[in-house]
């Protein structure tokens, strides 16, 4: 199946970009991060892995420019 994720998910990832947290790529880190701040496990790691992609993506547009 693909890769799609819930409007809550990405809402949320955006808000914690907004706030001025740093991510990186990294998964594990960006979990670690999160910490317990998110209501569960599922969903901490959700948006971990959904700002870890955004990371790449961004680091990825930099590199061609």
């Amino acid at each position: 199946m693909g890769k799609i994720k819930s409007k809550m998910i990405k809402r949320s990832a955006e808000e914690l970009v907004k706030r001025g947290i740093e991510f990186n790529p990294d998964f594990e880190a960006n979990k670690k991060a999160l910490g317990n701040t998110m209501p569960s496990k599922k969903i901490r790691n959700q948006v971990a892995g959904y700002l870890s992609r955004l990371k790449r993506r961004e680091a990825a547009k930099k590199a061609l420019q």
